[in-house]
């Protein structure tokens, strides 16, 4: 069982006058940040705000501290440290990504992207269209959302090159079957890229066990500073043309990340970690290996989120004045609900914050997704997303007011 208070105490949020009475149900927008992130890059701001890998103290202190964060997260998620970047952001990585395969495909190759995805890991893979590339799309299901690896079976041939998908789609919230996607692609000779953003909040993955080439996430929706992270592993990273200054070539983690690095918030990057092993040592996990305490971590946030998802999607599955997208048990599901109501969505959102619901309505960057399940992106749904840090009290709160608007 997860320890809730103690949870809570790693968050100065819970804490913050500002912020009592208010229950946060907008976290597949940006979580709350933990204390360890803070606590690093108020110490980087404040002592080691210099150029970092230079020979004075400061700067050693400071480049040891980027360094610390790209080995530990990297330990985590079961790949090499060189294999693991940072960038401005997720968007951002991927439209560099995007870049390099333009460089590498040539004309009448293809790619495969979904209707499913965030617009970030789809759109920058579409316009290779324009450079002669063929853009083929796996279509989602349109009553229920679901990508059926059968219909990506039917898509893929010698000419497809890249496949890209979500670990989970912001708006439908079904966990795609990675490995098995991703052992599919690998056997028609395509390489895979995974947009984790949705999924990582909910625990950080072992990418080495799931298998694909690319894995990206946000780092401000996984309680740390804004910073999109990428997993490379050096097969394909080796294999594609660099995109960073032509000095960088030669090393990894520097070839897709054309701009320079925000020092400070690749070092607070490592509080992600520290806040990781906290919960890992107060709730009894192993004592060692990285990959097994991320893995302790990741059961237990989602052991959690799954007790606390069941009774908000058994209050609204059966509803007829609104519409849950995706699957209503929430073993199959992260706790990122889209309800599609009989009226545009963005006024409840008004209405719940005025009872203290902090929730979205919108399209969420996922207007093909909804477009294809038939839901008008220009109504929106009511997005209701919370992570591991929500408590029971929380969801009880949300279950009473969205009954008493609805």
């Amino acid at each position: 069982m997860l320890d809730i208070d103690f949870v809570r105490g790693q968050f100065p949020a819970f804490q913050e006058p500002t912020l009592q009475g208010q229950a946060f149900f907008e976290n597949a927008g940006g979580s709350y940040t933990c204390a360890q992130v803070i606590d690093r890059l108020t110490r980087y701001y404040t002592q080691r705000k210099v150029q970092p890998y230079a020979p004075y103290e400061a700067s050693q202190l400071a480049g040891a501290e980027m360094d610390e964060a790209r080995q530990r997260l990297a330990a985590l998620m079961g790949v090499e440290t060189d294999e693991l970047s940072f960038g401005p952001s997720t968007t951002q990585n991927t439209y560099v990504l995007a870049q390099a395969f333009r460089q590498l495909l040539q004309p009448g190759e293809a790619i495969i992207v979904t209707n499913q995805d965030h617009e970030a890991n789809t759109g920058p893979w579409r316009r290779l269209a324009d450079e002669g590339i063929e853009v083929r799309e796996w279509e989602i299901d349109p009553q229920t959302g679901h990508l059926d690896p059968q219909k990506l079976e039917a898509l893929l041939d010698e000419k497809v090159r890249l496949v890209c998908f979500p670990h989970c789609s912001n708006v439908v919230g079904e966990i795609n079957p990675v490995t098995e996607i991703t052992a599919l692609s690998h056997a028609a000779g395509a390489f895979v890229c995974v947009d984790g953003v949705s999924y990582a909040p909910h625990g950080l993955p072992n990418v080495g066990d799931l298998g694909p080439d690319i894995y990206l996430f946000s780092a401000y929706k996984t309680y740390g500073p804004h910073q999109g992270v990428m997993v490379m592993r050096r097969e394909l990273g080796t294999l594609l043309p660099n995109q960073g200054h032509f000095f960088n070539g030669d090393c990894l983690y520097k070839r897709f990340t054309p701009a320079g690095p925000d020092h400070a918030q690749v070092a607070a990057s490592a509080g992600m970690v520290d806040y990781f092993d906290a919960l890992c040592d107060q709730h009894g996990g192993p004592a060692e290996g990285a990959t097994a305490r991320g893995a302790f971590v990741h059961d237990l946030m989602r052991g959690h989120e799954i007790a606390l998802l069941q009774p908000l999607l058994d209050a609204v599955k059966d509803r007829n004045d609104l519409r849950l997208l995706g699957p209503s048990e929430a073993a199959k599901r992260a706790p990122t609900v889209a309800l599609a109501l009989n009226r545009p969505a963005l006024p409840v959102a008004q209405k719940l914050a005025e009872q203290g619901i902090m929730a979205g309505g919108g399209d969420f960057y996922a207007g093909r997704a909804l477009s294809a399940m038939g839901v008008d992106p220009e109504e929106g749904v009511l997005r209701l997303s919370f992570t591991h840090y929500t408590n029971r009290s929380e969801v009880d709160k949300l279950i009473t007011a969205l009954d008493q608007l609805l």
